[in-house]
């Protein structure tokens, strides 16, 4: 059960596991994650055969994120008007049948850039639809002391599967092609669809409240908090130029390192290796330093990670990248995303959550296709210079203008 002491030392990490909805729902979602990781280098390596536009390949990131900001705050009222578990199931039946079109597209030789980018987008949409009820669900599944862990740990599955899952994509696509990928990711679907409907949480029938007034209601508390409104500052400015690694990698690997759908897939892996190892320890680290300053240092160390992808065509060198800046980036996201749940009332999460992840998400969509742009305009050297150095900046004058909320500022959960 949940950690309970009257002793100050910190709960235990994997405390959550104790609770079997999170169990079960962590471990098929870590099966779902997977296969959406397998579906994305395939996705992204397709487009790479399909073009040479680096602006194109860029846009299959933008298509994953956009609809994130576009239908974000739609779904979080949907997340906070509706049972957040049919919520969740809806989307992943939506998921897994847009995937299976895509699988049956891809097979018949049919697909082009924009018929990918389509694709990608519907998937996007599905998403968005489901974050908002995800987030908000992680309190339905764990107790209040547990909830910092239980996020870290749904981090961790998710990078459990971007670092097994694209080695694994790539592999499978140098041997089978793209469609068996997004065949594979149709089918792990069903794992996470199968548990939500064993799942019956006791939960209280919410409120419902007319769609718009629902929306407004969610700006209003974002706009009027100042503590919520400095993290979504944060995530802004952090997220346009961090993505710019992942956008960018696929023509990276393609262009400067000459390499296969197998070196990509092994890029990513050290990235989403770096990722799980700062997610075990990040928590203790917010806990010792301090949010604000996790967040400046991981994009200090983000934008540094990128100064060798930029200039060098060593894999063993990019790889190394790659591990710093997984850690980097997972340090930063989830201290932005407890900050922010620990800050938001529970007959509104599902809507501050959707309105962290618009802008949050939406300024990775932005930036995937302004650096994009700035690699086909120029060089892909170029465009990652140019983010490392939005980074750099930032991570120096954005605390002074927003810093991060203090450990019991605006704090809602007990």
């Amino acid at each position: 059960m949940g950690v309970s002491s009257d002793t100050p030392s910190p709960p235990s990490a994997l405390a959550p596991f104790n609770y079997p909805a999170f169990r079960a729902i962590w471990i098929a979602n870590l099966a779902s994650n997977m296969g959406s990781m397998i579906q994305s280098v395939g996705a992204a390596w397709l487009m790479t055969e399909l073009t040479r536009s680096h602006l194109l390949i860029a846009l299959v990131q933008v298509g994953a994120t956009i609809p994130i900001l576009l239908l974000g705050v739609f779904a979080g009222a949907i997340a906070d008007n509706y049972d957040r578990r049919r919520v969740m199931l809806a989307a992943q039946t939506g998921m897994l049948i847009v995937s299976a079109i895509l699988t049956v597209t891809t097979w018949m030789g049919a697909i082009t850039p924009f018929l990918l980018l389509f694709f990608t987008l519907a998937v996007g949409c599905g998403t968005a639809l489901n974050g908002p009820a995800w987030q908000a669900s992680v309190r339905m599944q764990v107790g209040p002391k547990d909830l910092p862990q239980a996020i870290a740990l749904n981090s961790i599955a998710f990078n459990l599967a971007r670092s097994a899952g694209p080695a694994l994509g790539g592999l499978l696509i140098s041997i089978t092609g793209p469609a068996p990928a997004f065949a594979l990711n149709a089918i792990s679907y069903l794992a996470l669809i199968v548990v939500l409907l064993r799942w019956h949480p006791e939960v209280e029938p919410p409120k419902r409240t007319p769609m718009l007034a629902s929306i407004a209601t969610g700006l209003r508390f974002c706009y009027q908090s100042d503590p919520v409104r400095r993290i979504l500052i944060r995530g802004f400015v952090f997220g346009t130029p961090a993505i710019t690694f992942q956008a960018l990698l696929p023509s990276l690997v393609r262009d400067r390192l000459h390499g296969t759908e197998t070196i990509y897939g092994v890029c990513l892996a050290a990235f989403g290796i770096g990722s799980i190892l700062a997610a075990l320890f990040v928590g203790n680290l917010r806990r010792r330093w301090g949010s604000d300053r996790i967040v400046s240092a991981s994009s200090l160390v983000y934008a540094a990670a990128m100064l060798p992808v930029a200039l060098t065509q060593s894999l063993p060198i990019i790889l190394a990248a790659a591990f710093v800046a997984g850690m980097a980036w997972v340090s930063t996201l989830t201290t932005l995303n407890v900050a922010m749940q620990l800050r938001s009332p529970e007959a509104i999460l599902g809507r501050c959550m959707a309105i962290y992840q618009a802008v949050t998400f939406g300024a990775m969509a932005l930036g995937a296709w302004l650096f994009g742009a700035i690699a086909d305009l120029w060089t892909l050297s170029t465009a990652i210079l140019a983010a490392a150095g939005w980074l750099t900046i930032s991570a120096i004058i954005v605390p002074m203008l927003a810093p991060m909320p203090g450990r019991d500022e605006g704090r809602i959960m007990p």
